[in-house]
């Protein structure tokens, strides 16, 4: 079965950096599009920022555009969450995600999405 890897989080002052990574588990994976949820305690899972199968296609939620970068390397079949200027809000459990439809398009939605990592937690403390 599939399943996707998340790593990098950890606790950070506000203002500081993190990078995530997501692994995915096999080459197959480059033909998908992928995406970045997170998730608060008590608050629902939202969109972060997505990226298109052929890696020319960015998609981000207003809250993280200009900080965060969303990148695939493909020769390693993982996804990146470059993480900049950093707020205490953005703290929560970052989710990759990858919409596994040969061909598929960008999407918002978390019903879109049918392969999951884990999750890993990012503090950013004030």
């Amino acid at each position: 079965q599939v399943q996707l890897v998340e790593s990098g989080g950890g606790l950070v002052q506000a203002g500081g950096s993190l990078r995530l990574s997501c692994a995915a588990p096999t080459r197959t994976f480059n033909n998908y599009p992928m995406a970045w949820f997170r998730q608060a305690p008590g608050k629902d899972r939202e969109f972060v920022a997505g990226i298109s199968r052929s890696d020319d296609i960015t998609d981000y939620a207003d809250s993280v555009k200009g900080r965060f970068t969303i990148s695939r390397l493909n020769l390693n079949t993982t996804m990146y969450l470059q993480m900049n200027s950093l707020k205490p809000e953005d703290t929560a459990v970052y989710y990759c995600a990858a919409r596994r439809i040969f061909g598929g398009s960008l999407a918002r939605a978390e019903g879109m999405y049918n392969a999951w990592g884990q999750g890993t937690q990012v503090t950013v403390s004030s």
